[in-house]
């Protein structure tokens, strides 16, 4: 199986990067409720990226489970897909109302290891690897991943891939007579 994975790891292809997150929604939906985190979906445009539709997925799962652990006492995640054609952009952007990264700790974040995460009651924190492995799978696409963010307001992440033209379904041609 590790073969297999490593064989299609740099494999892409051209997906909608809205279905790619209603997928990974469907995996985190009970969780946000659970939560009490109110999701707010800002879907303008259905835009087409060449990616790994697993990695990219991977890096999505991730962003909205540091948002909703940002928003211990409940929250609003904004999460939106737009298209930026003047840029040749598709974005996507997840925004919690949590209690954001000090602008200290903020230049740190992609770093493997570093972590803004303490342990919880069950000894639990943050491994620092989730945004460092974002960022060399955003970078690995031709992409980016920026943040902003202001303490005991909230953080937004935006991750930016090159747009490609969605695919278009044809027909064989079929002979007549």
């Amino acid at each position: 199986m590790l073969s297999y994975a490593r064989a299609h790891a740099d494999r892409r292809e051209g997906h909608s990067l809205t279905a790619l997150l209603q997928d990974v929604l469907v995996l985190v939906e009970k969780d946000l409720q659970v939560h009490r985190i109110a999701l707010d979906l800002q879907i303008l445009a259905e835009p087409y990226a060449l990616v790994n539709a697993g990695q990219v997925q991977q890096v999505l799962l991730n962003l909205i489970v540091n948002a909703r652990q940002a928003m211990a006492a409940g929250g609003v995640l904004t999460i939106g897909v737009r298209a930026n054609v003047d840029a040749g952009l598709a974005e996507i952007s997840v925004q919690d109302t949590g209690c954001g990264i000090p602008a200290e700790k903020l230049r740190q974040i992609f770093e493997p290891y570093f972590t803004t995460k303490t342990p919880d009651e069950h000894g639990q924190g943050g491994t620092g690897l989730g945004l460092a492995l974002a960022r060399d799978v955003m970078e690995s696409h031709g992409g980016r991943i920026r943040v902003e963010s202001v303490p005991g307001v909230g953080t937004t992440f935006t991750l930016k891939f090159p747009l490609v033209a969605a695919p278009t379904t044809t027909r064989p041609l079929q002979r007549v007579g």
